[in-house]
């Protein structure tokens, strides 16, 4: 065969090579649309089997099972349904098949349960790795890469860092994620952003895709580049009857001395207050009030995302009654999403909300986006509100 035959065979499979379901080849926005009928490796069905019209197919071959049904949080939200889950239907040839939607496009976690045993997708390849059993991702796509996708655009470096910790007694990791042209003669300011309950450094980069989102917003400019550190902060064990009364002394110890004194020797960061920033959701925005108001002397920036305590006015009362508290602090969000709102963790981030007026205490309080308690709500947080405003020009 000629090379010019060739080289043409070879233009013709390209876009097909690049478009197989779940394929990995590249970091694609719609990675489970199934455009040539091809299985995920070692998996034995599509699924989830993404439309372009959002509709979703799940598939799960389980001949002996029951009862299947799609569960989770995030995705049952996002289908307003409520109870243990949505229904699978079952096959003549044992599969269980269930289709939903449309959704609106996102990421969603989900897991299945088979007769009241409660697993990921088996045939997903994109899972969350947690301190948590794992769980599967849905990626409904758009017509084109979202806000937290992987564009053509300048990306930054995110670096695993390992180090030994005297408070926790064994060795740790954190995540940094350094801006695209990151250059070592200049200071740049440094957030903070810790995780919720049962999560890891890794969960902020893989679920929340904070260097994505960075990226974008670099690219936009719409944002100040920064360096982005991710620690740990799970510090005691989350079932632990005394978590609550311990987690916060503990963790600010190993943010004193070990994560700050890491970061500012090995990264060309700021070293004052108003050059950190604090951030978190859920369990890490306690940890954002419960520590970072406490430490007014190492942040003068801060992000509460669906975190709060019905208790404000007595929890943070040094805080509100700081009567230099406004000059101390350059940036407070406070935010949480729409499908959150009304419910019992709403309660508690409309508390904080209302303290800090009570307090005339400044801040911006925002609820928005269309996600629950859940990680749709987090992306949507950093990308349209909080990392746009640190450290904008006044």
């Amino acid at each position: 065969m000629k090379p010019r035959a060739l080289i043409a065979i070879a233009c013709l499979l390209l876009p097909a090579l690049s478009r197989a379901q779940q394929a990995n080849i590249n970091l694609d926005y719609n990675p489970q649309k199934n455009t040539e009928n091809l299985i995920p490796f070692s998996a034995n069905l599509n699924s989830p089997d993404v439309h372009d019209d959002g509709t979703v197919t799940f598939r799960l071959k389980a001949p002996a099972a029951k009862e299947v049904l799609l569960s989770g949080v995030a995705v049952l939200t996002a289908l307003k349904k409520s109870g243990q889950g949505a229904p699978f239907t079952k096959g003549e040839d044992g599969v269980w098949s269930l289709t939903v939607g449309p959704l609106k496009p996102d990421m969603y976690a989900y897991h299945l349960l088979v007769d009241g045993v409660r697993m990921a997708d088996p045939n997903n390849t994109i899972a969350a790795f947690t301190a948590m059993p794992p769980y599967s991702e849905l990626v409904v796509h758009g017509s084109g890469p979202a806000y937290y996708d992987a564009r053509n655009v300048p990306h930054g470096a995110v670096t695993r860092q390992i180090y030994h910790s005297n408070v926790t007694n064994g060795e740790r990791e954190l995540y940094v994620y350094t801006p695209p042209g990151y250059d070592r003669s200049k200071r740049y300011p440094t957030l903070y952003l810790l995780g919720g309950s049962g999560e890891l450094p890794s969960n902020w980069i893989y679920d929340g895709r904070a260097n994505f989102i960075m990226d974008n917003l670099l690219a936009e400019g719409k944002a100040v580049p920064m360096v982005i550190v991710v620690p740990n902060n799970q510090v005691v064990h989350r079932n632990h009857p005394k978590h609550a009364e311990l987690t916060f002394k503990i963790f600010e110890a190993d943010l004193r001395q070990h994560i700050i004194p890491l970061v500012e020797r090995e990264y060309s960061v700021r070293r004052d207050p108003k050059g950190r920033a604090l951030s978190g959701l859920s369990m890490g925005g306690r940890h954002t009030q419960f520590v970072g108001f406490n430490s007014l002397d190492l942040f003068a920036n801060f992000g509460v995302l669906s975190a709060g305590d019905i208790d404000s006015e007595k929890t943070i009362a040094n805080f509100l009654n700081d009567p230099a508290v406004n000059k101390k602090v350059d940036y407070l969000f406070v935010g949480q999403g729409t499908e959150e709102a009304a419910g019992r963790m709403g309660e508690r981030v409309v508390a904080l909300h209302n303290a800090l007026l009570n307090h005339k205490i400044v801040h911006e309080y925002y609820v928005g986006g269309n996600g629950g308690h859940d990680w749709a709500t987090w992306r949507h947080l950093l990308y349209y509100k909080f990392l746009p405003n640190l450290w904008r020009k006044k």
